[in-house]
């Protein structure tokens, strides 16, 4: 139980690793994923390394997969994930897989390049097929132009005029050729402009779209068909094509050529067709074979090239037989590694063991805490806030706990809480499934990963909404309500309360100073009576705000004294004396006094006393004022006034010890441990004090011991210390205060989600239970689904969200600052598991 309260113990060891071994033990040490491999060759360039080789092959072998993979994706053939944890290759097999990644890489640039070549063809011929037919077209509606004089007289404006009276006909040249669609109308005008109206294009549209060759994509054309006179028109519109990026194609003259092309082209393109289906066929039996084994050969690269590169790290005896590697790992799991390092050896073939030698080192180890899938979550919301320096006490265990609760506290409503359980509890049973499916939206993989958070939420709201007796807003009448309104006599009115009364009248005051009204406290939470009081609001705001001051000075003592347990573990006598002490006897002087004030005048007022119970409000500014001459403010119990001057003088004294006398003491320290009985004359050491070197030592072991506010030099300076102990005095007085009142956010989130908790169901619920007919239950059931959208979306997602982030507040700011420094680094070990986990995408 010891690793889940405080950070593992770590140690730095020393691996000294056979050449012909190191890579199967470095394997080994991956699959259990507990060791973190220190670099020896800081100043080394990464490309004079020793295995850079190995890992350039290891990114070319990883590039390649990735074309792979973007080709079986792009055929939209799925990956197949078995599951599968494969072996890492042995240095022999690079080789054999470099050999197989080309050959399936040259093979599918083949095929692409094939495929492109013969959708290119395929294109050009069915654009030449079009063209073929709608020319025929444009010739058979000219030739009737011809036969038509007035169609002849409008179509002679191509003509020279001088030409027109001539009997010989003029022949005219023309091109035919292809554009995109969207393109026409800037080509017709471009035309007509640059040839000043000297040639008649005609076009038509290509029905079904044509697919790129390059990209793939469906693209729409049209076919168009441009006359003209003379060479220097031609000139000029195959120019205007160009700039335009028209196809342009022979098209033959005569009706018969045509018609023997169009043939053709025809046989050519069901031939090619043929043949691309067969390409394609292909193409796919080479990428479902590849899909097959895509993901086994990522995790195998992947692992070799992470091998590789953790080998980088390590130094080169002088013999060139021997790696030497440092790690840091926990102590608890070194028989684990020597069982890795065993097995490695083994695994190579080599007949000499490799050794783990554990070294002594001043240097700060980094923080490990152990987690599973339900720790895991708190643990990242401390983590969030700072990792935690080496062995203090670690915050997530009392989170687990601690954070639902105060949550719920904000959030208390039994049907929310029921509600978010039920989800939460659907992501914690289908968790398998839900892994398994490797969601890849980042909201819900937020959520999923927060599941066991999420459900001790919806738990504990549960249990806070039993409190408040609040469901949806309204209260729930199980055991009957301990307010009698029965007919009964009511001095004030001067007689009996009839059923009339109570029917008649819409509001009525219930005196539990009056026998026979109040008689008896609900078992279980808030009674439901107060639901329709008038009064409601005055009597939950009383009852909640005293609730949050209590719950927040019990946190904030909770922490001072996870405080102590630092000292304790960390041998900080000082900071147990002139630390802990002061701040626990500060709080509870001031603040841990104020809850004993709440529960004494709960339980010393009834309902007969009540009306002349003091304010504590006014009690406690009286108490820091030394006011106590007032004669209208009575006090709450005989001595107060003597107590109360006395636990004020006590916090007041607190203070300077924390500030001066901690300092002054620290500074004596110091110059102790300057003159610890050793003085040198002529190199001579006198008295029976500690040699130099072990002075040395004892004064790194008391300068390591200060508190994570001190500053850790061999030269002290008194002003630097000074100023920090002042800050750190100030912090946590002002801090007292601060802390106090942020907890009343409890109250305030409490009320609010209530309010409008109230507001929704009296604006919307109210509307579909107006009516008792069949068209009420129609607008009854469209009432409630927009109900149920807004309780989703307001109430459970924002509010929730609200009260989480003022939950995570709390717990970093008010209570994890009183033990919690979060100044160390976290342990990274190197582990194969983020490639396990299905990222072999990334």
């Amino acid at each position: 139980m010891g690793e889940l309260f405080r950070s593992e113990e770590m140690t730095l060891a020393q691996l000294f690793l056979q050449s012909e071994a190191a890579y199967c033990c470095v394997s080994e040490l991956g699959e259990i994923g507990m060791v973190q491999f220190r670099d020896l060759n800081p100043d080394v360039n990464v490309f004079q390394r020793k295995f850079v080789n190995e890992v350039r092959r290891c990114e070319e072998m990883d590039r390649k997969l990735r074309f792979v993979e973007k080709e079986v994706k792009k055929a939209n053939i799925p990956i197949v994930d078995t599951g599968e944890n494969p072996e890492v290759p042995f240095p022999r097999d690079m080789i054999d897989l470099e050999a197989t990644f080309e050959k399936l890489e040259n093979e599918l640039k083949e095929i692409n390049t094939n495929q492109e070549a013969l959708k290119k063809n395929f294109l050009e011929l069915t654009e030449l097929k079009h063209i073929l037919r709608r020319t025929q077209q444009f010739f058979d509606e000219v030739s009737l132009t011809m036969e038509d004089p007035s169609l002849l007289e409008e179509s002679s404006i191509l003509l020279d005029p001088n030409e027109v009276n001539r009997a010989a006909p003029l022949r005219l040249g023309f091109v035919a050729g292809v554009i995109g669609r969207e393109r026409i109308p800037t080509f017709e005008r471009m035309l007509w402009r640059v040839c000043r109206g000297n040639v008649f294009l005609r076009q038509a549209d290509i029905e079904d779209p044509l697919e790129d060759p390059t990209t793939g994509d469906q693209v729409h054309k049209s076919v168009f068909i441009i006359f003209f006179q003379g060479d220097q028109l031609k000139n000029r519109v195959k120019k205007i094509c160009e700039g335009f990026r028209a196809t342009l194609y022979p098209c033959p003259e005569t009706p018969q050529e045509r018609k023997e092309m169009l043939a053709g082209v025809n046989a050519r393109i069901d031939d090619l067709q043929m043949v691309l289906n067969q390409t394609e066929d292909h193409r796919q039996r080479v990428l479902q074979a590849a899909a097959k084994t895509v993901r086994v050969w990522f995790i195998k690269v992947r692992k070799m090239k992470a091998i590789y590169h953790t080998l980088n790290l390590c130094n080169i005896d002088v013999t060139q037989k021997c790696l030497i590697a440092e790690v840091w790992c926990p102590v608890s799991d070194l028989d684990s590694i020597q069982f890795a390092l065993r097995r490695g050896t083994e695994k190579s073939g080599s007949t000499v063991p490799s050794i783990l030698n554990r070294m002594q080192t001043k240097q700060t180890p980094p923080t490990y805490n152990k987690t599973n899938k339900f720790t895991s979550g708190f643990q990242n919301i401390v983590d969030a806030y700072g990792i935690g320096s080496y062995r203090e006490i670690n915050p997530a265990p009392y989170t687990i706990i601690t954070f639902p609760f105060l949550f719920a506290v904000m959030f208390g409503d039994l049907g929310h809480g029921v509600l978010m359980t039920c989800a939460a509890l659907y992501l914690v049973l289908r968790e398998s499934r839900l892994m398994a499916q490797k969601n890849d939206n980042e909201m819900f993989s937020m959520v999923f990963a927060g599941r066991y958070i999420i459900l001790l939420m919806g738990v504990f709201s549960v249990y806070t909404g039993i409190i408040y007796n609040d469901c949806f807003s309204k209260s729930l009448n199980v055991f009957g309500s301990g307010w009698s309104v029965r007919p009964m006599f009511n001095p004030r009115v001067g007689g009996n309360w009839t059923f009339e009364t109570l029917n008649g009248s819409r509001v009525l005051q219930l005196d539990p100073a009056i026998d026979g009204v109040f008689q008896g406290p609900y078992p279980i939470g808030i009674d439901p009576i107060w639901n329709i009081a008038t009064n409601k609001l005055t009597f939950l705001n009383s009852f909640k705000m005293k609730m949050s001051v209590i719950l927040g000075v019990i946190h904030m003592l909770f922490g001072v004294t996870l405080s102590l347990f630092n000292h304790l573990y960390f041998n900080k006598p000082l900071n147990i004396y002139l630390g802990f002490i002061p701040e626990i006897i500060f709080m509870s002087s001031l603040f841990g006094y104020l809850v004993i004030l709440v529960f004494y005048k709960w339980l010393s007022y009834d309902a007969r006393t009540s009306r002349h119970a003091p304010s504590l409000l006014i009690a406690f500014i009286n108490m820091f004022l030394f006011n106590y001459s007032d004669p209208t403010i009575q006090p709450l119990y005989r001595g107060q006034a003597a107590l109360q001057s006395l636990l004020v003088l006590i916090a007041l004294a607190c203070v300077p010890c924390m500030l001066i006398v901690k300092t002054l003491v620290m500074r004596r320290q110091y110059l102790w441990r300057k003159n610890l009985g050793t003085q040198n004359f002529g190199g001579i050491r006198v008295g029976n004090g500690p040699t130099e070197d072990e002075a040395e030592i004892i004064q790194h072991d008391q300068l390591s011991q200060h508190s994570e506010e001190e500053p850790e030099v061999k030269d002290f300076n008194f002003g630097d210390v000074a100023v920090n102990q002042a800050i750190h005095t100030i912090e946590y007085c002002l801090g007292c205060i601060s802390n106090t009142a942020s907890y009343l956010r409890l109250w305030a989130l409490s009320l609010a989600h209530a309010q409008l908790s109230e507001v929704l169901w009296s604006m919307v619920m109210r509307i579909g239970l107006s009516s008792r007919s069949l068209g009420g239950f129609i607008l009854l059931s469209i009432v409630f689904f927009f109900f149920a959208v807004l309780t989703i979306a307001i109430l459970l997602i924002m509010e929730g969200l609200s009260a989480f982030l003022h939950a995570l507040r709390l717990h970093w700011v008010e209570f994890q600052n009183k033990f919690y420094s979060g100044q160390g680094f976290k342990f990274l070990p190197f582990t194969f598991e983020s490639i396990l986990d299905g990222r072999f995408e990334e």
